[in-house]
């Protein structure tokens, strides 16, 4: 419900861009008010605090008015709210800007910090603090690095360039470099390449598995550095699936130190972060060739990860 376009004209309010939600159509409606509605279909916020949102001129119409406590249901209405949480967690690292121009910001995300709002994160997330710190409001994550990985992210600043940007993903036109710190293995052949199947695992939403089938995913991986029990890779995805330089690199018995769901989970993700022990995985650097101004584009992380004692 959340996922509807929006009405452009609806504010962010302290980072934060309105969710939406279509009201259904049915007549008569089963609920006298709006707040009824919201009370029964969005209980994840209870009926009081509804209220208090409302009066507080926290959920607004489609002209961008504030509803209040007593607003009737309007079937097929659209309604705008904003998340907001009560007690959500600080992430205590701080993201750097590393560029800026007229199309594009990069910034060096840390670890623990997701890209944009959800779950537990609204706040603390990197979109929303980019918003409130630049004043951008049409700030856009033109792709997505997992929360616990640090590193590059790239943002487009004007609405009108981002279909351009995003493209580039989705047409694999962006060159990446990722960095992690694994077992050290000495009977493998380097570099590797490989190729498999990834779906999301059917008893745990949060993890990724490899299964039987045509491959969806490609990762190089050749490795670096060593030291001890321990070596630094270089990982090159050809492809973007969810969690994929993690299973690749636990599928070839090298599990990234630091992860806390491959092998085996160690922590779910309601559970309180252990900012000691950060996913050692790193988006090191990015390329491509620029859609808007056909620059090319070469951007590196200043991060580096550290060694597992």
């Amino acid at each position: 419900m959340a996922r509807l376009p929006r009405n452009p004209q609806i504010p962010s309010r302290q980072g934060v861009s309105p969710s939406c939600v279509a009201l259904p159509s049915t007549k008569p409606p089963p609920w006298p008010t709006l707040l009824d509605f919201l009370a029964e279909r969005l209980h994840a916020v209870d009926r009081d605090d509804w209220a208090r949102r409302m009066a507080r001129g926290e959920v607004l119409g489609d002209d961008a008015r504030a509803l209040p406590p007593d607003a009737p249901f309007q079937p097929g209405a659209r309604v705008y709210y904003y998340r907001q949480l009560d007690d959500e967690p600080t992430v205590p690292f701080e993201e750097a800007v590393l560029f800026r121009d007229a199309h594009l910001l990069v910034v060096d995300k840390p670890h623990f910090l997701p890209v944009t709002p959800g779950g537990r994160y609204v706040q603390q997330s990197l979109l929303v603090r980019l918003k409130n710190r630049l004043g951008i409001d049409a700030l856009s994550p033109i792709h997505r690095i997992d929360r616990e990985t640090a590193g590059l992210v790239v943002f487009s600043l004007r609405r009108q360039d981002r279909d351009a940007y995003q493209a580039l993903f989705r047409e694999r036109a962006v060159h990446k470099t990722y960095e992690a710190i694994a077992p050290h293995d000495t009977a493998t052949a380097w570099p590797v390449l490989r190729r498999s199947r990834i779906v999301e695992e059917d008893a745990a939403f949060f993890r990724m598995t490899e299964v039987p089938g045509e491959a969806n995913s490609e990762t190089r991986i050749e490795r670096l550095q060593s030291r001890g029990a321990w070596a630094r890779y270089r990982l090159e995805p050809l492809t973007g699936r969810r969690h994929q330089l993690r299973v690749h690199m636990n599928a070839l018995g090298l599990p990234i130190a630091g992860d806390q769901f491959y092998p085996r989970v160690l922590r779910r993700p309601h559970e309180a972060e252990d900012f000691s022990s950060p996913l050692r995985l790193l988006a090191k650097a990015i390329a491509f060739t620029d859609p808007v101004t056909g620059q090319t584009r070469a951007f590196e992380s200043r991060r580096a990860l550290d060694w597992p004692d």
